[in-house]
């Protein structure tokens, strides 16, 4: 099961939230790749390949990357989805920005706010406030292609 983990970063490094999305992707397969877009983020590449469990490590740089624009990276992630089963992001303002544009594009479900992997395909993520947490299994049709913010 091949995973497509978008970055957060500022072009020079990653976020630790990155680090912590790639702990989650590894818990539904082996097969991360992790995307980094952005002007100048030969850095912030570099990084990414350091980190355990990384299969490789996509560097995507243009002008209409630089600040990681919702339309930009969502048109480059739909490009590059058809080799991937999941798609995820860090939980932060740029991965809640990107990947519900994604998962509308590619008309898959997305599951937001994940705290905890409990199978490939079955997710924890908080309710009510926080108060409570519910499991929530991707749906069998969802399961070739979903996207998970984490």
């Amino acid at each position: 099961m091949a995973i497509l983990l978008f970055a957060d970063h500022d072009n020079a490094a990653l976020s630790e939230q990155t680090a912590k999305a790639l702990t989650a992707a590894l818990q539904i397969g082996t097969e991360v790749d992790i995307l980094i877009a952005g002007k100048g983020a030969a850095p912030a590449a570099a990084a990414a390949a350091q980190l355990t469990g990384v299969r490789s490590v996509l560097l995507a740089e243009s002008d209409a990357l630089e600040h990681r624009l919702a339309e930009a990276s969502a048109a480059l992630i739909v490009a590059l989805a058809e080799g991937y089963d999941t798609l995820l992001a860090p939980a932060t303002t740029t991965g809640k920005n990107v990947l519900p544009r994604v998962a509308a594009l590619l008309d898959v479900m997305q599951i937001s706010e994940i705290t905890e992997v409990v199978a490939a395909d079955t997710f924890k993520r908080p309710i009510y406030a926080g108060k409570r947490s519910s499991s929530r299994a991707a749906a069998r049709s969802a399961r070739k292609k979903s996207s998970a913010r984490c």
